[in-house]
């Protein structure tokens, strides 16, 4: 009698690459090579759909949580290595810039202002990844900045527990600066007395997915749409396994597909490890661009 659900679970990991995990609502992504035994959050993409970027807990890593990469071969994520550019602290929070010139992630290591800062290392055509450098201290305070995300006019959105925030951890934006960043602000009608935190921009802006925290310790993920200049009243994102008691967290755009979610969570099956990476279908966006 366990044969046929277990038949059902293999079979829905091997459908679930990224050629084909569009099918369904949600599928595990990278099986075994990406989404292992091991906690796995927040992949970022690259634009030509080659390389998939995420942090990880497992062995191997140079810290704690460290950087890792897979590149597609074959239709399958294959090859997954660290990061040199990992540190002995927590490497997290990856983010690909839309134009494919630099990567983005947040890191508590040696150097910083205090806690965990954001970072960008430039990227250079053949795929290597340069030396990281601090945002800089308009963005990068006392406290800890997290969860960098760039809207296509290179507005910053990230996740911090810095004062004049609603909450613990808020999130702010930040709008570009030259080559860097103005000091950021609150967004107004999102952050509440709970923590607020893996904010991403969707439709250019024109929407929010985040993570708020839950009464049992974990974060579901919610979108917030943006309303003649206000942020609209948040609801939860349409993911089966995205409950008030879960753990779902990570959404950001694949920017090869900008249709479809990747995200972090624990659903029953397909499952690999602890949190897991799936993909899903993108929220629609009907907001306007009048928010930031």
């Amino acid at each position: 009698m366990r044969t046929r659900p277990l038949l059902l679970a293999l079979t829905a990991s091997l459908l679930f690459t990224p050629a084909a995990s569009a099918l369904s609502e949600f599928g595990i992504e990278g099986m075994g090579m990406v989404s292992t035994r091991a906690d796995e959050l927040r992949a970022t993409i690259s634009a030509d759909g080659q390389r998939i970027l995420w942090a990880s807990n497992r062995e191997g890593g140079a810290g704690g949580w460290d950087l890792w990469q897979a590149t597609l071969q074959d239709k399958r994520w294959m090859d997954p290595q660290p990061l040199v550019l990992n540190s002995a602290a927590d490497d997290v929070d990856p983010f690909f810039s839309a134009d494919g010139r630099w990567l983005y992630f947040a890191s508590n290591r040696k150097g910083g202002r205090g806690g965990f800062d954001l970072y960008r290392a430039p990227l250079a055509g053949n795929g290597d990844i340069g030396a990281p450098q601090p945002l800089g201290n308009a963005v990068n305070g006392r406290q800890d900045e997290r969860s960098p995300s760039l809207a296509d006019d290179g507005a910053l959105l990230l996740a911090s527990n810095r004062s004049a925030g609603v909450g613990g951890w808020d999130l702010w934006a930040a709008a570009r600066d030259g080559d860097g960043f103005a000091a950021p602000a609150p967004l107004g009608g999102i952050n509440t007395t709970a923590d607020e935190v893996d904010g991403s921009w969707l439709g250019d802006g024109r929407a929010v997915v985040f993570a708020r925290a839950n009464a049992q310790g974990g974060t579901q993920l919610w979108v917030s749409q943006c309303r003649q200049g206000q942020w609209g009243e948040a609801a939860p994102l349409s993911l089966s396994f995205n409950t008030a008691e879960s753990d779902t967290r990570g959404a950001l755009i694949d920017a090869n597909k900008p249709g479809e979610l990747v995200v972090s969570g624990k659903a029953r099956a397909p499952r690999a490890g602890g949190l897991d990476l799936y993909r899903m279908k993108a929220p629609t966006v009907d907001g306007s661009a009048d928010c930031r």
